[in-house]
């Protein structure tokens, strides 16, 4: 899920070091600095510029910082009526009920 806002892009100071936060009923699971990033956002809008033509608009998800269910030891995943919390400073939080698929 995307929102349900988004903050345009003006200059790299602004994403450079935000804290990002993953909490599953209340728990945090991920917490973690976009400056802590294996590739910087430069090199990331490089790359995808090689394959694609960006727009006023585009959305690039990266990825996730350590801690997703899949990674645990046993691997813990997301349950119907989980809440998930996704929190980034300065920007909002973004809250998400599991819904079963069927």
């Amino acid at each position: 899920s995307i929102g349900p806002w988004l903050v345009p892009f003006r200059t790299e100071e602004q994403i450079a070091d935000i804290a990002l936060t993953t909490r599953v009923n209340g728990e945090t699971r991920q917490s973690d600095r976009t400056s802590r990033m294996i590739f910087s956002f430069r090199k990331i809008v490089a790359y995808v510029s090689t394959f694609t033509t960006l727009v006023p608009g585009d959305v690039i998800l990266t990825g996730t910082p350590t801690g997703a269910g899949a990674r645990l030891d046993p691997p813990v995943w997301l349950q119907p009526g989980d809440v998930v919390e996704i929190a980034a400073e300065g920007i909002g939080l973004l809250r998400n009920t599991i819904a079963d698929e069927g």
